[in-house]
């Protein structure tokens, strides 16, 4: 017996088209807000992040999916992180996003973005972040690293906080000094460099950390009233930014994934030390649907470990479709 097959056509689109037509902006944050709420639903259904790392060649892959009830579509995302390429003159992260149908599981698009759409979800997913919990007067964001999300963190957290002045600390000056001055150029507002990061933090009211490290680049002897932290750059066994003492020392430590965040966030370090033992924090989810209580008063300090959710690129990508499909770009090839 002869079974016809229908023809079935993907979208192919580039990431100098998804550049075009995805931007970092409220949009975005709000698309990644739902992907947060949608998780403290219990519904999604999200494996644990596949995560390999290449010690020889000093590199990383992870693969991250989720299925959100009630999207169209869900994604894959393979994202790539070879960190000696900057020596070859080629970029350290790359990566993509395969879009399926949530109806048929067929591929309904393929975006080769070089991790661009994971560079704005991450930074939406700090706006989110500081949306619910920053104290609703920033008037200095911090921020520890120099790379593209220091940039685009600050970046997103002004959609969200209406802040005059940023601090930049790197360990390397002049990433700093270019890290910058293009934050000022971009937002229009006093941006300087600040060698020491205990100085950084004193006169800060939001933090957000975007470093690989894996030792601690932000003591709990530091923290003080009126602060909120982000850390994202946790996102694998071993990494790790903060004193694990601050999760303890905080009024409120969110995680966006309790179960990730154990092994790879923040929370990891103060495990190990057998420093946490309070039970299983609330999510950022919880917060932004009001179960659970974040910031309860200006005087806080409050913590949220953002570790990257395969929710967020559900999110991302099903955004990206539409934009895509709105823009009338990309190429369809029939299967």
């Amino acid at each position: 017996m002869t079974v016809c097959r229908m023809a079935h056509e993907i979208l192919i689109v580039t990431e100098s088209e998804l550049k075009q037509a995805v931007r970092l902006n409220l949009d975005a944050v709000d698309c990644v807000e739902k992907a947060f709420l949608a998780l403290a639903t219990g519904n999604v259904v999200m494996p644990p992040i596949l995560s390999m790392e290449l010690a020889e060649v000093n590199g990383e892959v992870d693969v991250k999916t989720a299925y959100i009830p009630g999207f169209d579509g869900f994604a894959i995302k393979i994202s790539p992180g070879f960190f000696d390429n900057p020596k070859l003159g080629l970029p350290s992260v790359n990566g993509l996003m395969i879009l399926f149908s949530a109806k048929t599981g067929m591929v309904d698009a393929l975006f080769l973005d070089n991790g661009y759409l994971t560079d704005v979800r991450t930074a939406a997913a700090g706006a989110v972040a500081a949306k619910h919990l920053a104290p609703d007067d920033v008037n200095t964001v911090g921020v520890m690293g120099t790379g593209v999300q220091a940039r685009l963190q600050v970046e997103a957290a002004r959609l969200v906080r209406s802040f005059s002045k940023v601090l930049v600390w790197g360990r390397d000056d002049e990433k700093a000094v270019a890290c910058a001055g293009d934050l000022s150029n971009s937002l229009g507002i006093e941006v300087v460099v600040e060698t020491n990061p205990a100085k950084l933090v004193e006169q800060s009211q939001l933090v957000i950390t975007t470093t690989p490290s894996r030792e601690p680049i932000l003591k709990s002897d530091w923290l003080h009233s009126r602060l909120h932290i982000t850390a994202m750059g946790s996102d694998q066994t071993g990494k790790g930014e903060l004193d694990p003492k601050a999760l303890l020392e905080c009024d409120c430590y969110v995680a966006d994934r309790v179960s990730q965040c154990k092994t790879s966030g923040e929370l990891e370090a103060a495990l190990e030390a057998g420093l946490w033992d309070r039970g299983d924090p609330a999510e950022l989810g919880d917060i932004i649907s009001g179960k659970v209580q974040g910031r309860r008063s200006k005087n806080d300090v409050t913590i949220c470990d953002l570790t990257g959710t395969g929710a967020q690129d559900t999110a991302i990508a099903t955004l990206a479709l539409d934009a895509i499909l709105s823009s009338g770009t990309g190429r369809k090839i029939a299967t």
